[in-house]
């Protein structure tokens, strides 16, 4: 399960630079994907498609556009594959491509506002399934009180600018190091902070309330 969107700046724990790409193992399909191999791009969508469609509902706030979107993203991949070069986890790769799908979406004047609550679809019992955040993990500052604060949340978010909203769901939410958010939004670590901290900082503010 994803972690959850904690309002705190304690940064990922960044891994070793030979650890963080030249062992991950989808690297090495991603590698058979660019010689061809339609079994590994299988097994990759596979790996990662529900969690990119989550990053991608979060961001844009429509799940069927979402799923569009992550298709968009992989396909993207699957059509560049000649041209991959490993210098970075796969997932930093990955969400790099979805991240500026997100971005150009959401310049899209048509789509504006056109977004679900963040606690999910209905399941098959038409309960809502909320995707947003993990409330298993023991952070003081979760913010996990249901549907209701999820739709706080997601109002808060979509307030946001662009580029602070992307660096803050691939940070608290999706676990990328600052280094790896930096790589997704082509910037500077400490350009990444600066993002993080006033989306933070906002959040604080506009969600008080929840936190006390």
């Amino acid at each position: 399960m994803k972690a959850a969107l904690v309002l705190n700046e304690k940064p990922a724990t960044p891994e070793p630079a030979e650890a963080g790409w030249r062992s991950d193992p989808d690297v090495a399909l991603m590698q058979r994907v660019r010689r061809g191999d339609a079994a590994a791009y299988r097994d990759l969508f596979a790996k990662h498609n529900e969690a990119i469609v989550n990053f991608a509902f979060r961001f844009v706030g429509n799940r069927h556009r979402a799923e569009e979107l992550t298709q968009d993203a992989f396909l993207q991949i699957f059509r560049a594959r000649s041209r991959y070069e490993p210098k970075a986890r796969f997932t930093t790769y990955l969400y790099r491509v979805v991240t500026n799908l997100c971005l150009n979406e959401l310049r899209r004047f048509e789509y504006h506002g056109k977004t679900e609550a963040l606690e999910g679809r209905p399941n098959e019992e038409g309960e809502a399934t909320r995707e947003f955040a993990d409330d298993t993990l023991p952070e003081a500052e979760d913010l996990l009180a249901g549907v209701e604060t999820g739709a706080r949340i997601q109002q808060v978010l979509d307030k946001l600018p662009a580029s602070q909203k992307s660096a803050l769901l691939l940070s608290r939410v999706e676990g990328l190091s600052y280094q790896e958010v930096a790589e997704c939004l082509e910037t500077t670590e400490s350009a990444v902070k600066s993002l993080i901290f006033r989306a933070t900082q906002t959040l604080r503010e506009q969600l008080a309330d929840l936190l006390t």
